[in-house]
């Protein structure tokens, strides 16, 4: 256990392609962000959509910094989900489950937001005219399976929030949920999260849900693993052989 190592993680971060995100969350901008405040591993999480995650990727790597890409998907119970892989193969075959499942609501930028994802240079590489933050036609248990026939890891995202939510919309955690880990809201207190006895339930995470680039890193969760893979993620969450979530989000 002495080549155990502990990494900093911020495990929901929106970029410029999700249309309640700042256009100043583009890729080379994150990960600026991510190295200023000392972050080890990323998960890009933008709604229902993976396409901004690979550019994102290759800059974290010559940056030193791992991003596992992903989504955060809003299922047919309209609780967000967080999806995260870190295989580029996986993400693409997810994109296209996503797109085959995704609610088609036209997308108004005026209103709802700017739907774009960029390269290294902020250029416009496509814009995504269906509403992304729209509800999949899948549920939480259709969602779950994919993710996993795919080799990814699913968390429901900010389970106590008062919307898109495990508590805001079915009112309760199932002792039974399938689900690989919880993630709370920052600044949750610990009387609360003992009270409500979800860490009984599964292992809690936490990240920052930012959407604007001073967000990036205020929700870090501790892990305790042997390397930055998100099979080391997998073994932590199940505390194999010394590896575990250490702390949670606390600001």
């Amino acid at each position: 256990m002495d080549d155990l190592c502990v990494f900093r993680a911020d495990l929901h971060v929106h970029t410029c392609l999700s249309p309640c995100g700042s256009l100043d969350m583009s890729p080379v901008r994150i990960i600026r962000e991510a190295r200023e405040k000392q972050i080890d591993i990323l998960g890009i999480t933008d709604h229902n959509s993976t396409r901004q995650c690979k550019v994102i990727m290759e800059l974290g790597q010559k940056a030193g910094i791992t991003v596992w890409g992903g989504a955060e998907i809003n299922t047919r119970e309209e609780v967000h989900c967080l999806a995260l892989f870190d295989d580029w193969k996986a993400l693409e075959a997810f994109q296209q489950w996503l797109d085959r499942w995704l609610t088609v609501i036209r997308n108004k930028p005026d209103y709802f937001g700017h739907q774009v994802w960029v390269d290294e240079k902020e250029n416009i590489l496509g814009v995504e005219d269906r509403l992304l933050i729209a509800a999949l036609d899948r549920s939480m248990e259709q969602s779950y399976d994919e993710v996993h026939r795919l080799g990814g890891i699913f968390i429901p995202a900010h389970i106590n929030r008062k919307s898109y939510s495990l508590i805001s919309q079915l009112g309760f955690v199932s002792p039974d949920i399938k689900a690989d880990a919880l993630e709370i809201c920052k600044g949750v207190k610990g009387e609360t999260i003992e009270r409500m006895r979800w860490a009984g339930i599964k292992p809690l995470i936490g990240g920052s849900d930012a959407h604007y680039p001073e967000q990036l890193g205020t929700g870090i969760t501790l892990l305790k693993m042997k390397n930055r893979t998100l099979n080391e993620f997998k073994k932590a969450l199940k505390g194999e052989m010394g590896r575990g979530v250490l702390a949670l989000p606390n600001k």
